[in-house]
């Protein structure tokens, strides 16, 4: 019969995961961080992860439908105001249109998905019917990759502020303000996963929903590689091809 782990043999399991597969050790992500994209191959990966970016309050809404515990609610409602604001101009999601502006592009294309890859939608979709269909404690341990965001976005910053000047620095404030967010949202729901997986099976139900997450994380960016090629010398492949 397997047996519950103790708090500290949990979070190593949970961080295990991050250091085996969270998407910084992607090839498209090592490529963009080493100064290695082309304008054209960042604004894919600009537009493509908008998806994401629009899609995380629909999976948070998704949590609290499903969560009984009105403290747990509470505890986990700032972050759908967090990314869609509390006034028009705000919020995480407009940072990020703010990031699509310095990098030249047109905000309509990102909202009605003209450049969304097939690959992209479907992980991401995936990620909001997981969060909807899951026990509420397992679509919260399926958001730990926060865990491991800080880093990485220190490294994007440096790798923005060193190789992509043509990015102007106002399009950086998302990653800038995910470096305090992520860590005090990864906090969060650590401790919910701590307190509320507390049996066997929700333990090890948590580890598979962390990688789940990574996986769908991971999935987006082959999609781009695909499309996009790797490099700047890379060949482009047309969407859809």
């Amino acid at each position: 019969m397997a047996e519950l782990w103790n708090h500290e043999d949990f979070v190593g399991q949970l961080r295990a995961v991050g250091m085996s597969r969270y998407h910084d050790k992607h090839p498209f992500h090592r490529h963009m961080n080493s100064g290695q994209l082309s304008p054209d191959q960042v604004r894919g990966w600009v537009a493509n992860r908008f998806h994401y970016q629009s899609s995380i309050p629909l999976k948070d809404a998704a949590i609290l439908s499903n969560c009984p515990d009105r403290s747990v609610r509470r505890i986990w409602l700032h972050r759908i105001t967090d990314h869609d604001g509390t006034v028009e101009g705000g919020g995480g999601i407009e940072n990020w249109l703010r990031l699509a502006d310095a990098c030249g592009m047109d905000r309509q294309d990102l909202a009605e998905g003209r450049l969304l890859l097939p690959g992209v939608r479907f992980a991401v979709d995936a990620y909001v019917q997981f969060c909807r269909t899951k026990p509420w404690p397992i679509a919260v341990a399926s958001s730990l990759t926060e865990l491991f965001a800080p880093d990485l976005m220190r490294e994007r910053i440096a790798a923005f502020e060193k190789y992509y000047a043509w990015v102007d620095a106002s399009g950086l404030e998302y990653f800038k303000s995910r470096l305090t967010q992520a860590k005090a949202d990864s906090d969060q729901g650590l401790a919910l996963t701590l307190a509320h997986c507390d049996t066997p099976q929700l333990q090890r139900e948590a580890v598979q929903a962390l990688n789940f997450k990574c996986d769908l994380l991971w999935a987006m960016l082959d999609a781009m590689l695909l499309a996009y090629g790797g490099g700047v010398d890379a060949p482009a492949v047309p969407a859809g091809a």
